[in-house]
This record gives structure tokens, C-alpha cells and sequence, in this order.
């Protein structure tokens, strides 16, 4: 995949990453942890060379949701994972992305926020809508990307309903 494609995936992440987070980090732990996916998300933007150190060999990349959308599903390993992006880019163009909420408890952290996208497939925009991310950091990378956003939306806009 190359770096303009992980850029257009993930150009709207740093404009999100602006806004001050509240984080529940008790422990060093935790704040590692919270540190490490934010740093991912900023690298987002950048491309693969800036992603890739923060990411274990074997990470999994899971997106929850309508598999008839062509991002939807687990992808395992790094080289996996840049290929799923390229697809996911060519398919989804964030317009908008805001963090509203982080939290870390030891190596897990959650994320909530708003996005919006239009689907290139169908032309049509999403509109707002809420995910949500669980991700689990080993060793100062990110082992787990577990992603959940509202399909029922994204899948209308997809399939141009």
C-alpha cells in the first residue's frame, strides 16, 4: 500500500487528535498504553513507515459490523493489514473524525468518537455517526485494533439507500 493511500485513510485522524482527551490512567501502564494508540492514529496520516514500528508483527485488525461492506472483518499481520487499508481507502473517505472520550486500564483502551464519510461505491455521505475502538498494546505496539462503528449507516450509504 502505498503512503498516499494510508494518508487519504487517515488524513481526517489528526485533525481529531486536536482535541484534548480525558484518559482514566492510574498507572504507567495505562498511560503507555493511551500514548501508543494515539501515537498510532497520528501515524495514520503519515503512512506505512510510521505506522509499522508501532504495530506487532502479528497484529489483528477486526472491524465489527455488515459484511457485505468490503472492510468488514479480521485481517492478521502486518503486511495484511496495509493491503486491508488500501481497500478500506478506496471505499470510505473520512470527512470527519473527532475523539471524544479515551480511556486506558493497563494495556486496553477504549476510544469513542463521531465520524463522517462519504462511500466512493455509491457518491452518497454518510452522515454523523459514533464508533467505538478497543485496542490492546504489548510491548509498546498495538496487538489488537478492534473497531465498531454504526454499519447500519455506512451500509445504507454504501449500497446507496
Amino acid at each position: 500500500m502505498n503512503r498516499r493511500t494510508i494518508f487519504a485513510v487517515a488524513a481526517a485522524t489528526a485533525v481529531g487528535l486536536a482535541a484534548p482527551l480525558s484518559a482514566d490512567t492510574k498507572t504507567d501502564e495505562s498511560q503507555a498504553s493511551l500514548d501508543t494508540v494515539m501515537a498510532f492514529m497520528g501515524a495514520m496520516s503519515k503512512g506505512q513507515d510510521a505506522m509499522s514500528p508501532l504495530m506487532a508483527d502479528d497484529m489483528v485488525w477486526h472491524n465489527e459490523g455488515d459484511t457485505t461492506l468490503p472492510w468488514i472483518g479480521e485481517t492478521k499481520g502486518k503486511e495484511a493489514i496495509f493491503e486491508f487499508l488500501g481497500v478500506f481507502g478506496a471505499n470510505l473517505k473520512t470527512t470527519e473524525w473527532k475523539n471524544t472520550d479515551a480511556f486506558a486500564s493497563g494495556n486496553t483502551v477504549a476510544v469513542f468518537g463521531k465520524m463522517n464519510g462519504i462511500t466512493p461505491h455509491s457518491g452518497k455521505e454518510i452522515g454523523e455517526f459514533s464508533f467505538a475502538l478497543k485496542a490492546v498494546v504489548e510491548d509498546g505496539q498495538i496487538k489488537l485494533w478492534q473497531w465498531h462503528e454504526d454499519s447500519f449507516a455506512v451500509s445504507q450509504a454504501y449500497h446507496g439507500k
